[in-house]
C-alpha cells in the first residue's frame, strides 16, 4: 500500500464523493443556495456530546447552523454552496459516527435493545452479589467467605464486561481524543472497585466489594434505559404523523392519461385525482368535485368541512364523501403536514433543555466523588506509607459516597407517583413530566374533544312533530356524518319504507317516503329558497318545504366546571386555544369562565401562542386531543391528552387520562406537586448523608464493609420516603369519573 499512495488517495476521493452524493440527495433545499440535512448521531447521550458535535460541525467551511436534538439523536445541519461539506467524515473524526436519516423509517434504535439486555445482566449480577454479601457480612467462616467472594467475582465479571462496556466504550472514545465526559469517572470507579476486590479475593483478603461495582452499573443503566424509552416515544409520534401522508397518488396528465406517482415526485401545478376515503397528499386547490373533508388535523373541528372548486385543501386531511380533482400548490416537503412534523421535531429539541434534577446533580457528583477518593488515597499514602490501607480507605470513600441514593431519588418517586396517577386513571408516559407538571403556572386547553367530548348533540328541534323527528332519525341512520349520528341517537327511527336514497357529498341525504321527497342536510339544498337554517345546524325538508330544523352543541366533558374552578383556585392562568369557529369557542369559554381564548388557530399558530406565553414566564400545561394539537403538545412545557385523542395526540402527550372526566388535570397537578416535594426531600437526605459520612470515611474510621451497609441504608431511606406519597383523598360522589356508557346517553326529546 505504501508503494502506491495514489491508490489510497483515489480511494479516499471516491469515498468523499460517495458521502457527498449521499448528503446532497438527503438534503432539503431552502432557497438562496441554502440546504438542510438531518443526520442520525446515535452516540449522543449527554450535554457534553451535544456541545462536541455542534462545535465540531460548526467549524466546517460552508456550514451555517448546527442544532443537535438529544430527544431524537439527530443533528440538523444547514449548509451553503453547490458542493456539500463532508459532514459524515467530520462526525467520524469527532467520535460520533452518523448517517443520513430516513424520516419514515419504522426501525427502532438498536441501542435500546442493547441497553435492556445490559440492564438485565447488571440487575441479575447486582442482586445475587448483594445476597452473597449478606452472608459474608453476617460472619461466615473463612472458607465460606472466600468461596462467596469467588462466586461474586464470577457474577460481577459478565456485568463488568457486558453491561459496563456501554460506559467503557464511551469513556475510551472521549479519552483517546483528549476529552472527558461523565462516563470517564464512572468507568474509573467501577474498574477500581472490581480490581481491588479481585486482588483481595486472590490473596484471601477479608473483604470484597463487587456489590458496589455492579450496583453502580445497574442504577446508571436504569436511567439510560428510561431516557431511550422516552426518545422512542418521541420518534413514534413524529413517524405516526408522517404516515398520514399517502405514499403515492394518481396524477392526471394533460393528454388524459393517469400515472401513479410517489408523493415525493409531485410538483406544483400537477392535477391529482382523489377518491373518497383517501387523504390529501400535498397542499392544493380543488379544481373539480364536491366533498366533505375531515379537517381535524388542521383545526380540530369534529364537523366535516365542505369543499368545492376553488377551495384550498391541506396535506393530511381526509376526503370523506366524493371524488375530487386537486391542483397541487406545494411539494410534499413544503406541505402543511411536513411543517407539522418539523414543528414537532423542533419542539422536541427544545424539550431536551429540561434535564432531570438527578442528571444535573450526577454530572457534578461523580467527578467530585472520584476525585475525593483519589485525594484520600494519596493523603493516606503520604501519612502511612501503607498502600493497602490507603486504597482500602479510598474504596470506602468511593462506596460510601456511591450515588445509589442519588440515582434512586428521582426514579423511585416517579414510580410511586405513576402508581398513584394510575389509581386516578392517568397514565404517565415520561417520568420527567411528573417534575415538569409540578412547575406549571398556566394551563391551555383545546376545545373540541378536550373541554368538550367532540360529540354534537341536538339541543333544539324547532317545528318538529314526533313523526317528522322519527323520519329525520330514520334518514339520519343511513349516514356517518356527526350531525346525522346525533339526530339518529336523539330519537327512535320511524318504521317507514325509503326509496331512491341518495347521499349528496357536502349537502345531505335525500330519500322518498310515500311519494314525498325528504331532504336532511343543508338548508340551501334541502329547501326551496334555502331559508330557516339554524347556525351550525341542519334542516329536514319535505318537497322543498321546511319540516323541522335542528340545532347542535358540543357536550362538555364531565367535571369540566369543577376542574376549571380547581385550577383557578390554585392560582393557575387559564387559556383556550382552538381551531374551531369563533361562535362555539366563545360559548364554551363563557360557560366555563375562561377569559383568555382564541379561535380559528392553525397548528403553527397554537405553537406561536405557547411560545409567547413562555416568553412571558409561563410554564404551560397544554391539554389537547386532536392531530392538529400534536405540535402544541410537543412544544408546551408539559402536555396531557384524553384516551379518546387521535393516536398522534396520545403519542405526543406526556400524560393520558383514561376516563372522560376532566378532573384528571387538577389531580395530575396535585399529585405531581407533592411528588416534587418528595424528590427535593430525597436529595436533601442524600446530601445530608454524604455530608456526615464522607468526613468520617476520609478519616479512616469506616471500613468498606460499614461503607457498604451505610450506602444501602441511604438507599432504603430514600425508598421509604418516596412511599409516603399518598393518593388523593376519596372524591365526593359528584367528582367521580363518569362511566363511558352513562356519559354517552342522549336525553329524550320533550313532547
Amino acid at each position: 500500500m505504501s508503494s502506491h499512495p495514489a491508490l489510497g488517495d483515489a480511494g479516499t476521493e471516491v469515498g468523499r464523493s460517495a458521502r457527498g452524493a449521499e448528503i446532497r440527495l438527503a438534503s432539503r433545499t431552502l432557497g438562496q443556495d441554502l440546504h438542510r440535512i438531518e443526520l442520525s448521531v446515535p452516540g449522543v447521550h449527554c450535554a457534553g456530546c451535544i456541545r462536541t458535535v455542534e462545535t465540531g460541525l460548526a467549524r466546517i467551511a460552508g456550514v451555517e447552523h448546527v442544532r443537535v436534538n438529544l430527544s431524537t439523536r439527530r443533528a440538523s445541519v444547514t449548509w451553503r454552496g453547490a458542493e456539500p461539506p463532508d459532514l459524515l467524515a467530520a462526525l467520524q473524526a469527532l467520535g460520533f459516527p452518523g448517517h443520513a436519516t430516513e424520516p419514515d423509517s419504522d426501525r427502532k434504535d438498536p441501542e435500546l435493545s442493547r441497553l435492556v439486555r445490559a440492564l438485565a445482566v447488571a440487575g441479575f449480577s447486582a442482586m445475587n452479589i448483594m445476597l452473597l454479601s449478606v452472608s459474608v457480612w453476617s460472619g461466615a467462616d473463612a472458607a465460606t467467605r472466600i468461596a462467596f467472594h469467588w462466586i461474586s467475582a464470577a457474577l460481577a465479571l459478565p456485568c463488568l464486561i457486558y453491561s459496563g462496556r456501554i460506559f467503557f466504550v464511551s469513556a475510551w472514545a472521549a479519552l483517546r481524543r483528549g476529552r472527558t465526559n461523565m462516563d470517564v469517572p464512572i468507568s474509573v470507579g467501577v474498574c477500581l472497585a472490581f480490581g481491588f476486590s479481585l486482588y483481595d479475593t486472590i490473596h484471601n483478603g477479608p473483604h470484597a466489594y463487587f456489590d458496589a461495582a455492579t450496583s453502580l452499573i445497574f442504577f446508571l443503566l436504569i436511567g439510560r434505559t428510561l431516557d431511550h424509552l422516552m426518545r422512542e416515544r418521541a420518534r413514534s409520534a413524529v413517524r405516526g404523523l408522517a404516515r398520514l401522508a399517502p405514499r403515492a397518488v394518481t396524477v392526471l396528465r394533460a393528454d388524459g392519461s393517469r400515472e401513479f406517482l410517489p408523493v415525493e415526485h409531485i410538483e406544483p401545478g400537477m392535477r391529482l385525482a382523489l377518491a373518497a376515503g383517501e387523504r390529501i397528499p400535498v397542499d392544493g386547490v380543488v379544481r373539480e368535485g364536491l366533498s366533505d373533508l375531515d379537517c381535524a388535523i388542521a383545526t380540530g373541528e369534529s364537523a366535516p368541512r365542505r369543499v368545492e372548486p376553488g377551495s384550498p385543501v391541506q396535506a393530511g386531511t381526509l376526503n370523506l364523501s366524493g371524488p375530487l380533482t386537486v391542483v397541487a400548490s406545494a411539494r410534499a416537503d413544503d406541505s402543511f403536514l411536513a411543517e407539522m412534523v418539523r414543528l414537532m421535531e423542533a419542539a422536541e429539541g427544545g424539550r431536551a433543555r429540561y434535564r432531570r434534577l438527578a442528571d444535573r446533580a450526577a454530572a457534578l457528583y461523580s467527578p467530585v466523588v472520584h476525585a475525593t477518593a483519589l485525594l484520600t488515597f494519596l493523603g493516606w499514602m503520604w501519612a502511612s506509607g501503607d498502600w493497602h490501607r490507603a486504597i482500602t480507605v479510598a474504596i470506602a470513600v468511593l462506596i460510601i459516597t456511591c450515588p445509589c441514593a442519588l440515582g434512586l431519588a428521582v426514579p423511585i418517586v416517579q414510580v410511586v407517583a405513576a402508581r398513584r396517577l394510575f389509581e386516578r386513571g392517568i397514565m404517565v408516559k415520561d417520568g420527567s413530566a411528573i417534575e415538569r407538571i409540578a412547575e406549571i403556572n398556566a394551563v391551555a386547553f383545546d376545545k373540541t374533544g378536550t373541554l368538550t367530548l367532540g360529540r354534537p348533540r341536538v339541543v333544539a328541534a324547532d317545528g318538529a312533530s314526533p313523526r317528522d323527528f322519527a323520519i329525520a332519525a330514520r334518514i339520519a341512520a343511513l349516514s356517518n356524518h356527526p350531525f346525522a349520528r346525533a339526530i339518529a341517537a336523539r330519537h327512535a327511527a320511524a318504521d317507514v319504507a325509503l326509496s331512491d336514497v341518495k347521499e349528496h357529498p357536502g349537502l345531505g341525504i335525500e330519500a322518498g317516503i310515500d311519494g314525498a321527497i325528504y331532504r336532511l342536510g343543508r338548508a340551501e339544498w334541502a329547501l326551496a329558497g334555502g331559508a330557516g337554517d339554524p347556525e351550525g345546524g341542519a334542516v329536514l325538508g319535505r318537497d322543498g318545504v321546511l319540516a323541522a330544523s335542528f340545532a347542535f352543541e358540543d357536550e362538555l366533558r364531565p367535571q369540566a366546571h369543577q376542574a376549571i374552578d380547581a385550577l383557578r383556585q390554585v392560582g393557575l392562568r387559564l387559556a383556550m386555544l382552538s381551531g374551531d369557529a369563533a361562535g362555539p369557542v366563545a360559548v364554551v369559554a363563557r360557560d366555563l369562565g375562561i377569559d383568555d381564548f382564541s379561535a380559528g388557530l392553525l397548528p403553527a399558530e397554537k405553537v406561536v401562542r405557547l411560545q409567547s406565553m413562555a416568553a412571558a414566564d409561563c410554564k404551560v400545561l397544554m391539554v389537547g386531543d386532536g392531530i392538529n394539537d400534536a405540535p402544541a403538545l410537543a412544544a408546551a412545557h408539559v402536555s396531557m391528552a384524553p384516551a379518546s385523542a387521535a393516536d398522534i395526540g396520545r403519542n405526543a402527550a406526556d400524560f393520558v387520562f383514561l376516563h372522560e372526566s376532566l378532573d384528571a388535570v387538577p389531580a395530575a397537578f396535585s399529585i405531581s406537586r407533592r411528588a416534587g416535594r418528595l424528590v427535593r426531600q430525597n436529595f436533601a437526605l442524600a446530601v445530608a448523608y454524604n455530608a456526615i459520612a464522607l468526613p468520617i470515611a476520609i478519616a479512616g474510621y469506616v471500613t468498606p464493609l460499614i461503607a457498604a451497609l451505610a450506602m444501602s441504608l441511604s438507599s432504603v431511606l430514600v425508598v421509604v420516603n418516596a412511599l409516603r406519597l399518598k393518593a388523593d383523598r376519596p372524591q365526593p360522589r359528584s367528582l367521580r369519573p363518569v362511566p363511558l356508557a352513562a356519559s354517552g346517553a342522549m336525553p329524550e326529546p320533550a313532547e
